[in-house]
């Protein structure tokens, strides 16, 4: 890294650690996630980018988004969560609760953001076999239910009797000309994702040797969120609060201790950044306030205080309505969690977290998307004078930034450092 980029870099790392801290840094952190703008920025379709697995075009996309634009961060890294580079490797998992842009058959447009089709692993005669067999029921159910890849597991079966013969029932089993292909395209991913784990890494590099803080050091989830999400989908997970409470509680009991335990791993690893957790179904609507603290914030806090405890950041990304919530959120210790807002009353946020936590977000993305260059100018001033006072505040839009007005873009990005100096 150059002297002047190494300058850049700490200033920027500075100003957003401050934040945080609930300090008054220089000027406000202008860190809006990036998303899928820096594609359309650079002239590239969603698709195009997606199966360039060389990571050539989203390397260009992302350097001439942060030149042209100098965010305090490289938001969530250079890659982001578009699936860049990962078309080929998709295919090969062939998983059957995604849609990306530029798959066969072209299900998606070729500019959308990939789309997670949800629906139950677990169905509701399978609670005792989940439970009592989880590998079992994960082998024979839940993986020919995710991809088409690993159907062939759906008659799979081995008899315990610690014999020769059990031996010789597995190698039958993996030795058919469906379960030699199965394995020949497992080992096909790990390559495929090992080199794009190495691509990645050294592009994450250049954007930091560019001054650029990647200031994320992975990823949690609320256990309800993995039941809801990937075991039951909404509605079921909903009508379970009611019909299965003791379900869910076994579940998200066990599934809290092992991502406690997971996180007190990382200790002396990444210390100081941001551990991203994005909150799903916690949002207003979802469950009744006593729901929500008994199954969902309960296990929440703790997960905070342990990312805590580890040295690091919680970057809580709540999706969503989340204003019944924000008494909530003030049960945390005092300059030591950032928590971002998709639609929230950002003045009732500000009054109720203000000495307690960084927040940020609430800036309707999509007036970049409609707006004018005036009409965010205006809201941009609006949030800024709303949120800064005091410190503890970072500008971002409310989500991902899509296919915006240039100039709206650049309006933002001016108009932040205008109107958010102390």
């Amino acid at each position: 890294m150059t002297p002047e980029n190494q300058k850049k870099y700490d200033e920027k790392l500075k100003r957003i650690t401050e934040a945080i801290a609930l300090k008054e840094p220089d000027r406000v952190p202008v860190s809006p996630p990036p998303e899928l703008y820096p594609v359309f920025h650079a002239g590239y379709t969603m698709a195009e980018v997606i199966y360039d697995a060389s990571l050539e075009k989203i390397r260009k996309a992302m350097i001439k988004y942060f030149q042209d634009f100098d965010p305090d961060t490289a938001w969530g890294g250079a890659m982001g969560f578009i699936l860049a580079g990962e078309g080929p490797g998709m295919e090969l998992c062939k998983p059957k609760n995604m849609r990306w842009a530029g798959m066969p058959g072209d299900v998606i447009d070729k500019n959308s953001i990939h789309q997670f089709i949800e629906y139950p692993l677990l169905l509701d005669d399978e609670f005792d076999e989940f439970f009592n067999d989880r590998t079992g029921w994960t082998l024979r159910k839940a993986f020919p239910r995710l991809s088409g890849l690993t159907e062939h597991f759906s008659n799979f079966y081995v008899d315990a009797a610690f014999s020769n013969a059990s031996i010789r029932m597995l190698s039958a089993q993996l030795s058919t000309p469906a379960a030699k292909e199965m394995i020949k395209n497992l080992w096909a991913i790990e390559e495929f994702y090992q080199a794009f784990a190495a691509k990645a890494a050294e592009i994450e590099k250049e954007v930091e040797e560019m001054g650029f803080p990647n200031v994320t050091g992975g990823m949690a989830s609320v256990p309800f969120d993995d039941y809801s999400d990937f075991l039951r989908g909404s509605i079921e997970s909903m009508t379970d609060l009611y019909e299965r409470p003791k379900e869910i509680e076994k579940f998200i009991e066990a599934r809290l201790e092992v991502t406690l335990d997971m996180i007190k791993s990382t200790k002396g690893i990444n210390d100081g950044k941001q551990i991203f957790m994005p909150l799903h179904k916690g949002m207003d609507g979802f469950m009744n306030d006593e729901h929500y603290r008994k199954y969902y914030w309960n296990h929440l806090q703790k997960i905070i205080l342990a990312i805590i405890d580890v040295g690091k950041v919680p970057f809580i990304y709540t999706e969503g309505k989340y204003n019944s919530r924000l008494d909530c959120l003030t049960e945390v210790p005092p300059g030591k969690v950032f928590y971002h807002f998709e639609e929230v009353d950002m003045a009732v946020a500000k009054k109720k977290l203000g000495g307690i936590a960084c927040i940020a977000g609430g800036f309707r993305s999509t007036l970049l998307d409609w707006g004018t260059p005036q009409e965010v100018r205006e809201e941009v001033k609006r949030q800024i004078e709303t949120c800064a006072p005091g410190g503890g505040y970072v500008f971002e839009t409310s989500c991902g930034i899509g296919n915006a007005k240039r100039e709206n873009v650049e309006a933002m990005f001016e108009a932040a450092r205008e109107y958010g100096k102390y």
